[in-house]
């Protein structure tokens, strides 16, 4: 990740409530409704061969209800018979049944090793679909969630190899083509890994465009594929098509061409021929000394060097400066001389003008010398730090604020992967741009607040849960911290048994289910309609969080969850929860 651009994300203390006082669980009834299905969801059980934890992750705990972002209250599911079944919600007490939208036109119980069949809503027309087998669907939809407008009709229809599900996809025009890009995510075999779990993903990064003969038919114009050795908890695709970010525990690298690699070979072998100091320099409270190799023919007659306030110039014969820069502070240019020692190298000797700082650099934001450092200078620093450490793990336990203790962390707190990061690839030099090292900020749920931008992340951020929302097209505002659910990164880390995680785009409400039956509301703090006081304090209460439970009437376990600003809406095998969180305006 040379060259990339460390960033860190800037939480806005205006969303942060240091005096959140908890969640009071609510016994407020909640308005549940439930549709049977005609036909049991096409879930796709684990295989033997699909025994690793990046195989759960990626399959066994996939979301098989999809949400479109573009509609309210539109929601999307694969049954076992390949029908595309949509329910799009108006009125809680005038549900109608799902209803076919579209056809899968292959047979998917003829394939043995298919994989869930996934959905994406790139735009409010057009639709990304895969079967499980590998093969991907291009629809154009027409204004979906009206029987009236709603026609899916296929554009492109393509075997792209080994089966995979669409981890994300965007529509955008580019050279006046409209052009269509997914993320294709897939758990591949690896026999080099002798030591691991024998597995890696794949990201494939397709692009499908408009043919410009104009006849309207699309075609694969480009395929790129990055590799890692986790599945990433977070891919997405800029809008323009132009660059992803992805949020994974292990890093991702695209896998490149033979030609890349012969470029890359000679690029390697030329900055490792650069690799030597060009300079060596040492220093000590009063002077500067820089030594500089000279080559065979130089004599003293062609070298040059000239001295000024603040900036130095080495030039040998008529070539271009050697040397030549602005000091890091100003010397008595007047007391400054050069000689050439006998092994053939220059030896300058700068005297500084204030006694006593240390250079960090010699001449600034020059970073081809190296500094070298005697052994005294070294004792002295360590000397200077030496108050910093200890030898004892709390050597002044009545201290006012002593240091953090591990031990007193509940086991709640515990973070199984540290060391997540967050990377912005670019589409035209496949390489990083951006990296954030995300640490303990432990990644929880994304979800589309605006189906314009790119799908928000949610990340633990000691207790609190941050809502970030990407903005590829402002470098200096790439990651906008939009909301905060207070406490949430604690309570849902003491839920064992939590399946999914949502939250509703106007941020009103966060929620999590567990494997089977329940269902976990937190809402947003709200004003109080009565008078409450804390009796501890003696104060009154001005608004109080407030937490729900519903707990479902079915034994399957629950395959989908989403949120929506006014409902939840829950996927169990043959049943479909309607849960009403909120009231319409």
């Amino acid at each position: 990740m040379a060259g990339a651009a460390h960033c860190s994300l800037q939480a806005k203390r205006l969303l942060l409530d240091p005096k959140f006082e908890g969640y009071k669980l609510s016994l407020e009834p909640l308005a549940c409704y439930q549709l049977g299905l005609d036909a049991a969801v096409a879930e796709v059980q684990l295989r033997d061969d699909q025994y690793t934890l990046d195989h759960m992750r990626a399959f066994g705990m996939y979301n098989y209800l999809h949400l479109d972002s573009w509609y309210q209250d539109n929601v999307y599911y694969v049954d076992q018979f390949g029908r595309v079944m949509n329910l799009s919600v108006t009125l809680d007490t005038a549900l109608q049944k799902p209803r076919e939208v579209f056809r899968l036109p292959t047979d998917l119980t003829a394939c043995d090793n298919r994989l869930c069949a996934s959905i994406h809503f790139p735009s409010s027309t057009w639709v990304t679909l895969s079967d499980g087998t590998g093969r991907l669907y291009l629809i154009k939809s027409g204004k979906r969630g009206s029987s009236a407008s709603e026609k899916w009709e296929i554009v492109f229809n393509e075997e792209l190899g080994s089966p995979f599900i669409i981890a994300h996809s965007v529509s955008f025009v580019k050279s006046d083509a409209h052009s269509l890009a997914m993320l294709l995510l897939r758990v591949e075999k690896d026999e080099l890994d002798t030591k691991g779990s024998g597995f890696h993903i794949t990201l494939e990064w397709v692009t499908i465009a408009e043919r410009k003969e104009g006849d309207h038919r699309y075609e694969v114009s480009e395929r790129r594929v990055l590799q890692g050795k986790s599945v990433p908890h977070y891919a997405a695709i800029e809008p323009s098509g132009d660059g992803l970010m992805i949020v994974s525990h292990k890093p991702f690298t695209f896998m490149q061409s033979e030609s890349d690699k012969l470029e890359e070979n000679d690029d390697a072998k030329i900055s490792n021929e650069k690799k030597d100091p060009l300079y060596y320099w040492q220093q000590t409270e009063d002077d500067v000394t820089v030594t500089v190799h000279l080559p065979q023919d130089i004599t003293k007659d062609d070298i040059k060097v000239h001295f000024s306030p603040d900036n130095i110039c080495v030039t040998l014969k008529d070539q271009p400066p050697l040397v030549e820069g602005q000091l890091y502070s100003s010397v008595d240019h007047e007391s400054c001389t050069w000689i050439i020692r006998e092994n053939k190298s220059l030896e300058i000797s700068l005297i500084k003008k204030n006694e006593g700082p240390r250079w960090p650099e010699l001449i600034v934001g020059d970073t081809r010398g190296e500094f070298i450092m005697d052994s005294s200078q070294c004792s002295e620093i360590a000397e200077s730090l030496m108050h910093l450490t200890s030898e004892v793990m709390n050597p002044n336990p009545e201290k006012e604020n002593p240091p953090c203790n591990a031990q007193e962390l509940e086991e709640c707190d515990a973070c199984l992967e540290d060391g997540a990061s967050l990377c912005r690839f670019d589409g035209n030099t496949l390489k990083v741009t951006h990296v954030i090292n995300l640490g303990s900020n432990q990644y929880l749920f994304s979800v589309v607040v605006n189906p314009r931008e790119m799908p928000c992340f949610c990340l633990r951020h000691d207790v609190d849960a941050l809502l970030w929302q990407p903005h590829s097209d402002q470098p200096e505002n790439m990651w906008e911290h939009i909301a905060t659910f207070n406490a949430l990164g604690y309570v849902q880390a003491s839920k064992q048994d939590k399946k999914f995680m949502a939250c509703a785009p106007d941020y009103s409400y966060a929620a999590l289910c567990e494997c089977l039956r329940r269902v976990f509301i937190y809402r947003q703090p709200t004003p109080l309609s009565t008078v409450l006081y804390n009796r501890k304090e003696g104060r009154q209460v001005g608004q109080v969080a407030k937490q729900l439970v519903a707990t479902l009437e079915a034994n399957d376990p629950i395959l989908g969850f989403q949120a929506t600003n006014e409902r939840l809406f829950v996927l169990t095998t043959k049943t479909l929860f309607l849960i009403k969180v909120n009231s319409g305006n």
